[in-house]
């Protein structure tokens, strides 16, 4: 390989990272134009293991603008990423593989005594997560005109934990 050739390895990798950072973000702070922005005009992505919906990115995207209206707090944590660049005999292709795991807390809409504060003892912060999930997300990525692009993502959910009312219920 020269060093033109792993330079744009380089920068490939981070612009990929780039892209998953902004998923995660995206979710978590409710931006869905920003979510629809991440992938390819083809783009799917599949939740059904986490107990929601597959199809087109942008259907999907409606889908979430409605179901995370019930978790107000939330954050995903994406880690552990492994990167397969497609390799045309050394020089990198238009095609990527990004296995992740995540762990996902996230908080249902308080109720009054929640809102006051009640279980924090203190008004001001939020509450504890009472959802946590974590498993981990399979990538499919595209080299565009515009930059790297979410073709695909299957959500791959191992484990979940509630408390507080959710596991009484």
């Amino acid at each position: 390989m020269t060093q033109r050739v792993d330079l744009s390895t380089v920068m490939d990798r981070l612009s990929i990272d780039a892209v998953i950072t902004g998923y995660a973000v995206a979710v978590d702070d409710g931006e869905w134009a920003d979510y629809r922005v991440l992938f390819t005009a083809d783009g799917r992505a599949d939740y059904r293991t986490a107990g929601g919906i597959e199809g087109p990115a942008a259907e999907v995207a409606d889908w979430l603008s409605e179901t995370m209206l019930l978790f107000p707090v939330r954050q995903h944590l994406i880690v552990n990423r492994r990167l397969a660049l497609q390799d045309l005999g050394g020089y990198p292709g238009d095609r990527a593989r990004l296995q992740a795991d995540y762990m996902n807390p996230m908080r249902l809409v308080s109720g009054p005594e929640e809102e006051r504060g009640a279980d924090t003892g203190s008004a001001d912060r939020p509450t504890a997560p009472n959802f946590v999930s974590g498993g981990r997300y399979a990538f499919e990525l595209l080299r565009t005109d515009d930059g790297w692009r979410i073709q695909g993502v299957t959500v791959h959910e191992k484990w979940r934990d509630l408390s507080g009312s959710l596991a009484a219920g």
